[in-house]
């Protein structure tokens, strides 16, 4: 055994466990055992926490591991297992690091050496695209919003053109603003589709275009209560040949501030590949409405 093996085997293991997001009967056997087996336990609320060791019976010491002193304090776990033992992660609900703390504290593993094992269950967005009747061969998470409207709408126009499926989470007080903007940004007849409180109570999943969607919402109160993911179709391109991408309208609208419109039309073309005739005619167009 080389040196490099003996400190390996020295080390502990960090386990990165997936804990459910609602309904309890979803937490795996592999995970009760890990979170039995573990010496400690780096959890986001360790008040929340208690509660689910609790509810199996485990005892395992917990502490916390949260946004406000994963940096500062992850060295604290990474020498317990630089000491050989065996430490779990763990969120509030889900799987960790998926819009929860937790990497900082994976990189600082990994970095020292230390073997990091993924102990999967519940994770909130796969659970709704997998019941979302959305493309879900690929697919993006943009994670949460911005709270304010102005860079919300910012980041949705980001991904205006994005054609993989769209996939958000959001808070409940912001969830009919956020559908607003969406609607807004991406069109009323945008698919999209709202998941609510999953695998709890009260679930929701409902799939409207987004100007039917947003209305719903913003007429019940009940709906705007939980946790949320939003789920929205990827664009599709206008299909024939007079259709013209927002980008390639964006292009041409910035060449047509700085050059002639002929010009503008012939070099916007090259740029966007779109004809050249088209731009012209669309070009002419957006001159006489000024």
């Amino acid at each position: 055994m080389t040196s490099t093996d003996a400190l390996s085997s020295a080390l502990g293991t960090l386990y990165v466990v997936a804990t459910p997001i609602g309904n309890l009967d979803d937490m795996s056997a592999r995970a009760l055992k890990v979170l039995a087996d573990v010496a400690l336990i780096a959890a986001e609320d360790t008040r929340h926490s208690a509660r689910l060791m609790q509810h199996f019976g485990l005892s395992t010491p917990l502490a916390a591991c949260h946004e406000h002193n994963e940096r500062d304090h992850g060295g604290k776990f990474l020498q317990r297992l630089q000491a050989g033992e065996d430490v779990a992660l763990i969120s509030d609900a889900g799987t960790p690091l998926i819009s929860d703390p937790g990497y900082h504290l994976v990189r600082q593993a990994r970095a020292a050496g230390v073997a990091v094992v993924p102990v999967p269950g519940a994770c909130a967005l796969i659970a709704a695209l997998s019941a979302a009747g959305l493309p879900s061969d690929r697919f993006i998470f943009e994670g949460f919003l911005p709270a304010k409207s102005v860079g919300r709408r910012s980041r949705l126009e980001q991904v205006k053109e994005e054609p993989r499926t769209l996939i958000f989470y959001e808070a409940p007080h912001r969830i009919a603003e956020c559908l607003e903007d969406m609607r807004s940004i991406f069109g009323d007849e945008r698919p999209a589709l709202l998941a609510r409180e999953l695998t709890k109570t009260f679930e929701t999943l409902k799939g409207l275009p987004l100007g039917e969607l947003s209305a719903w919402v913003a007429a019940d109160s009940n709906q705007q209560r939980g946790e949320c993911v939003v789920l929205v179709a990827g664009w599709q391109a206008p299909e024939g040949d007079t259709a013209v991408s927002a980008e390639a309208l964006r292009v041409l609208d910035l060449l047509l501030k700085e050059m002639p419109l002929k010009r503008a039309a012939a070099l916007a073309a090259e740029i966007t590949g779109v004809r050249k005739n088209l731009l012209y005619q669309l070009a002419l167009e957006r001159q006489s409405t000024k």
